[in-house]
C-alpha cells in the first residue's frame, strides 16, 4: 500500500461569516493523481489554497500533516520550499515580462549578485521544450494566446523542486494538442514519484487520469472513490445532491420569423496570409438555437465579434435584422440593434473586477436606468436585483464585488447583464467553459426558456456534446468558411467532424 503524503485533517474556513469548508478530512497517497471535483463555489480551490499557502496557517482550522509532519505554511513560498506547487485556474503571470523572468520570478539564477540572463533563457528553453512548446523563452508574456500563458504556469511550477504539484482547472484554455501533452506529462511525473491533485469539471479528464476521486460540496466532503468503483454518472449526483438525468432539456419548438441573415460575410487582415473569415452566409430565427462548431482557428468567435462590430479587420457583406441591411460598426451600435455577445473569456474580456455585482449587471443598460449623464441608483438597483433574481445569482449583497462568486455565479452575472439590454439575439461564446456541471444545467435550462420566449440564440462551443444536445442546427466552420449546416435530426458527432477537419471532402 503506498504511504499517505498529505492528510488535512477538520479543515474549517469562513468568509465573512460565510462556511467555506466545513470540517474537512482529505488525504492524498504519495504518486498517485488524486481528482477533487464539486460544484463552483463547493470548496475546491479554497481547500487548495490553504494547503499551499495562499491561506497562511492561522486564517483556517484544522491541521495539515504533509510528508508525515505537521504543516504550517505561511505563505506560498514556504510551502514551495516544501515542494508544494500549485497552478492557479486564474494566471499569475506579469503581461510586461518575458517568459523566461515570469518562469524563475524571485528565484532567478544568479552569479555574484547579477541575474544570470544566459543560464535563465537556457533552463527556460529546456523546460519549455519540455512540455513541447515552440515559442522562445525571450517572447513577452503579453505576445502569448491564453493557452500558452497556461502552458507557461506550468512550466513555472515544474522549474521548482515539485512533490506534490496542485493543477485547478489547468485544460480550460488548452488546445487539443497542449491537453495531449499535459497529460502525458503528468504520466511521467507520476512515474518519477509526484503526486498530482487535478481539480476539473471535465469528467472524461478525471476518468482518465486520476487513481481516486474525491468529491466536495458546499465545503464538505461527500465521498472519495478508486476511480474504477465509480462512474461519471455517480459523480455527478454526488456533486449536485441529485440525479441529473437530462443534462441537455432541449425541446421541439415553434421557430418564428428570421431574425438575422448573413450574406457573403468577409473579414480581411492584412497580417493574415488568408482572410480570416470568407464569404459566410447565414440565417437565424426567432426561438432558434443555432450552434456554431468547428475546431480552433476555424474563425467562430471571429463570426461573433464581427457581428458585433468588433471584426479583426476590414469587414465586407451584408448583414440584415429583421429584413433591413445594417451597418453595424462598434458594440453599441450592436446593443442598439438589439445584439447581446457574451464573450469567451469572462476574466479578461466580461467582468469587471473591480465593480460590484450589481454594476456589472447594469454595466451595458445603463440608459434604462438614467437620465442624462446621470444614473437613478434606485433604478439601477432595481434592475440589478430583478436580473440576479431571474438569474438565481447566489450572493448575500448585490454590492459585493463580483469576484467574490464562483465562476458560475459569475457567468450568470455576465448573462444577465446582457438580458438586461432586453436583446433580440444572444450571441454565447463557450456559456459554459469553466462552471461545474449543476451550473451547466441551470444555463443549459435558461437558454430554452429564452428560446421558448423568442430569442435568436447563437451558441459557439468546443463541447460537441454541448453542440449536438442544445442546437436546433449547427453550423459547421472550417478556416474561416461555412463547411456545412446541419439540422439536429442529421447531426451526430462524425457528421460534424467530417466537416470540421474536411477529410470527407478531401476523399471525394
Amino acid at each position: 500500500m503506498p504511504a499517505t503524503i498529505l492528510r488535512m485533517e477538520n479543515i474549517s474556513k469562513d468568509f465573512d461569516g460565510v462556511h467555506a469548508l466545513s470540517n474537512v478530512n482529505f488525504s492524498v497517497l504519495k504518486g498517485e493523481i488524486h481528482a477533487l471535483v464539486g460544484e463552483n463555489g463547493a470548496g475546491k480551490s479554497t481547500l487548495m489554497k490553504i494547503l499551499s499557502g495562499v491561506y497562511p496557517h492561522g486564517s483556517y482550522g484544522g491541521t495539515i500533516h504533509y510528508k508525515d509532519q505537521p504543516a504550517s505554511f505561511r505563505d506560498t513560498r514556504e510551502a514551495q520550499r516544501s515542494g508544494v506547487a500549485i497552478i492557479h485556474q486564474e494566471l499569475n503571470l506579469v503581461n510586461g515580462m518575458t517568459v523566461a523572468e515570469n518562469i524563475f520570478l524571485g528565484r532567478e539564477p544568479n552569479r555574484f549578485g547579477w541575474v544570470n540572463w544566459r543560464r535563465m533563457r537556457s533552463d527556460a528553453r529546456v523546460l519549455l521544450e519540455r512540455l513541447g512548446l515552440d515559442f522562445p523563452p525571450e517572447t513577452l508574456v503579453s505576445s502569448l494566446s491564453v493557452g500558452q500563458s497556461q502552458m507557461t504556469e506550468i512550466a513555472k511550477a515544474l522549474s521548482q523542486k515539485v512533490d506534490l504539484l496542485i493543477l485547478d482547472e489547468p485544460t480550460s484554455a488548452l488546445t487539443d494538442p497542449e491537453i495531449e501533452k499535459l497529460f502525458e506529462l503528468l504520466g511521467q511525473l507520476k512515474s518519477q514519484g509526484v503526486t498530482s491533485i487535478y481539480i476539473s469539471h471535465k469528467l472524461d479528464e478525471v476518468f482518465r487520469l486520476a487513481d481516486h476521486i474525491t468529491v466536495l460540496r458546499d465545503g464538505q466532503v461527500v465521498t472519495t472513490w478508486a476511480v474504477q468503483e465509480t462512474d461519471p454518472r455517480k459523480v455527478v449526483s454526488a456533486m449536485v445532491g441529485r440525479d441529473i438525468s437530462d443534462l441537455f432539456p432541449w425541446e421541439p419548438r415553434s421557430i418564428g420569423e428570421k431574425v438575422l441573415d448573413v450574406q457573403g460575410l468577409t473579414v480581411h487582415s492584412p497580417r493574415a496570409h488568408r482572410p480570416i473569415l470568407k464569404n459566410i452566409s447565414f440565417s437565424l430565427r426567432a426561438g432558434e438555437i443555432l450552434g456554431v462548431a468547428g475546431l480552433m482557428g476555424a474563425g467562430r468567435t471571429e463570426l461573433a465579434s464581427s457581428l458585433f462590430g468588433i471584426p479583426p479587420g476590414i469587414m465586407s457583406g451584408h448583414v440584415a435584422l429583421y429584413g433591413e441591411e445594417q451597418s453595424i460598426q462598434h458594440p453599441l451600435s450592436a446593443i442598439r440593434q438589439g445584439i447581446a455577445f457574451l464573450t469567451e473569456d469572462r476574466k479578461q474580456s466580461g467582468l469587471l473586477f473591480n465593480l460590484s455585482i450589481g454594476k456589472n449587471i447594469t454595466l451595458a443598460a445603463l440608459d434604462r436606468v438614467s437620465a442624462g449623464p446621470f444614473v437613478n441608483l434606485s433604478a439601477e438597483n432595481r434592475l440589478a436585483s430583478e436580473y440576479s433574481n431571474r438569474l438565481t445569482v447566489k450572493t448575500s449583497d448585490l454590492a459585493n464585488l463580483v469576484g467574490t462568486l464562483s465562476g458560475g455565479n459569475q457567468q450568470k452575472v455576465l448573462l444577465a447583464r446582457w438580458l438586461a439590454t432586453e436583446p433580440k439575439i444572444l450571441i454565447l461564446d463557450e456559456p459554459t467553459r469553466g462552471i461545474d456541471v449543476g451550473a451547466k444545467v441551470e444555463i443549459y435550462r435558461l437558454m430554452i426558456d429564452l428560446a421558448r420566449q423568442g430569442l435568436a440564440i447563437l451558441m459557439i462551443s468546443s463541447e460537441l456534446p454541448e453542440v449536438l444536445g442544445m442546437s436546433d442546427r449547427i453550423l459547421v466552420m472550417r478556416e474561416g468558411q461555412v463547411a456545412g449546416i446541419l439540422d439536429r435530426k442529421d447531426a451526430d458527432e462524425e457528421a460534424v467532424m467530417h466537416l470540421a477537419t474536411g477529410i470527407l471532402a478531401a476523399a471525394v
